[in-house]
């Protein structure tokens, strides 16, 4: 496929608008040093196809030779298993429990990728005691060992547990569709993450196009949005076709790079993975034990 991220960096006179990782304290390293890379996938809104975009990256970089483990941190609704068509016994919250190892929560999924419940008992970290938390990032720290890149899928729009999950990882993934109000609801998710820090590392994908043109001119309108109004540069991944496959894989409960592995909305994912691992040096800002550090104890 062409790179479709050519066009829209000539319509920018060239340039590869990428927020800036300088962040007084961050670990701020190359992916070479072995730390997991903490990519936070989110949304404006609900709908865009935000978990299915998670899971069938998940299966693009496992692919391409990454060790890959999804946390599903939409909290409550556990779509990440129902399009993995599988269940989990488990969720991050019962390590809480002297007797549960991280192991028995680490659920194996299709491709060599590997899953965690997040569960809906993260809204209630905050009223966990220090010593509990404590406990609980001292089992979490293992998953360091298990993966290269660490997705997170969180939920849409800008509650306080989505932003948590987007400020503590090292990149920010957004998901967005041609539609007026995604791409309103997107913007309003730079907008509070830009309340919050000056240092962003913010790329998109525009989801459910019909055709090139379309998706060129949704990814100037944000670049250029954003990069007035906010000062925030955001930078483009990829654009994803609308196609009725992505809906016939949910329907199956098999992804749709394992179902449909020749259709145009797979070629797209796998086209994004690549450029996710050969695009900007993936540089990581805290390590896997600071997301962790950052997240709980923020709270």
């Amino acid at each position: 496929m062409k790179d479709q991220a050519a066009k829209l960096r000539q319509l920018v006179g060239g340039k590869n608008f990428v927020g800036d990782l300088q962040e007084t304290g961050s670990v701020n390293v190359d992916k070479k040093d072995n730390l997991p890379y903490i990519i936070a996938i989110t949304s404006g809104k609900g709908g865009v196809g935000k978990t299915n975009f998670t899971v069938n990256l998940a299966i693009a970089l496992s692919r391409m030779g990454k060790r890959v483990l999804i946390i599903d941190a939409d909290l409550g609704l556990a779509n990440v298993e129902v399009i993995l068509g599988c269940s989990s016994r488990y969720t991050m919250m019962d390590l809480l429990n002297s007797d549960i190892s991280l192991a028995q929560i680490i659920l194996e999924g299709p491709a060599g990728i590997k899953y965690i419940s997040g569960g809906s008992g993260i809204e209630q970290m905050s009223d966990l005691s220090v010593t509990t938390r404590e406990l609980l990032i001292q089992k979490l720290y293992a998953c360091e060992t298990v993966a290269d890149i660490i997705l997170v899928d969180t939920g849409a729009g800008v509650g306080r547990n989505v932003l948590d999950f987007l400020l503590s990882s090292d990149e920010i993934i957004l998901l967005t569709t041609p539609e007026p109000t995604a791409l309103t609801d997107a913007y309003a998710v730079i907008k509070a993450c830009r309340a919050k820090t000056d240092f962003l590392n913010i790329k998109f994908v525009i989801n459910k196009i019909y055709d090139e043109s379309e998706g060129i001119d949704v990814g100037m309108k944000l670049i250029e949005t954003t990069r007035r109004f906010l000062q925030v540069n955001v930078s483009y991944l990829g654009m994803i076709y609308d196609d009725r496959n992505m809906t016939n894989a949910i329907k199956k409960q098999v992804p749709l790079l394992l179902s449909y592995p020749d259709t145009i909305a797979a070629k797209c994912i796998n086209s994004i993975a690549k450029a996710v691992l050969q695009g900007d040096s993936m540089r990581v800002k805290r390590g896997w034990r600071g997301f962790l550090q950052r997240l709980i104890f923020s709270r």
